[in-house]
């Protein structure tokens, strides 16, 4: 008796209430594209805080709507194909990362950390000195997170242990 085919579970088509659960999402998503669109239209910052706070509570809402189309067996697959997918894309861990990339990776991760926390300052001690272009702070947020990738998989396990209380250093 060949067991083999017996453990192999068919991926089930995708149904319409999972295709519209999908659908739901990507408005969900994409109903966030009107905040900066709204913003470069020069609608009044009141206006726009307004937008930012009713698609705040709106997809809150959608999601739960979500839950509901898809039912719970869509939803799970919704999980499990999304996280085969981001799964890919996680570091895997280094036995060990060189020292040129380690500190080339924490220059990468605490520059953009220090800019953002000292940018107020600079406005208020030095006007005019810090350039105002949004090109620049997302090369700052791109740079801070590929600071993990460079720093490689045993970073993330690094930056975990701040978070559990029991961590113990274990040095070399």
């Amino acid at each position: 008796m060949d067991t083999s085919q017996d453990s192999v579970v068919p991926t089930p088509p995708a149904t319409w209430r999972f295709k519209a659960g999908v659908v739901i999402i990507c408005l969900m998503l994409g109903s966030w594209l009107m905040v900066p669109i709204a913003a470069s239209l020069d609608v009044p910052g009141s206006k726009v805080a307004a937008l930012t706070g009713v698609l705040f509570i709106s997809n809150k809402v959608l999601l739960l709507l979500v839950i509901a189309v898809m039912g719970k067996a869509g939803f799970a697959e919704l999980k499990r194909k999304i996280g085969s997918y981001v799964s890919g894309i996680i570091p895997t861990p280094v036995d060990q990362v060189g020292p040129m990339r380690h500190r080339i990776g924490v220059v990468m991760f605490w520059l953009p950390l220090l800019t953002a926390f000292l940018e107020p300052y600079f406005d208020n001690f030095w006007p005019g000195v810090r350039p105002n272009l949004w090109q620049m702070q997302l090369l700052g947020d791109l740079m801070f997170i590929g600071s993990f990738f460079v720093l490689g998989g045993n970073f993330w396990d690094k930056a975990h242990a701040l978070f559990v209380r029991t961590a113990k250093v274990i040095s070399e």
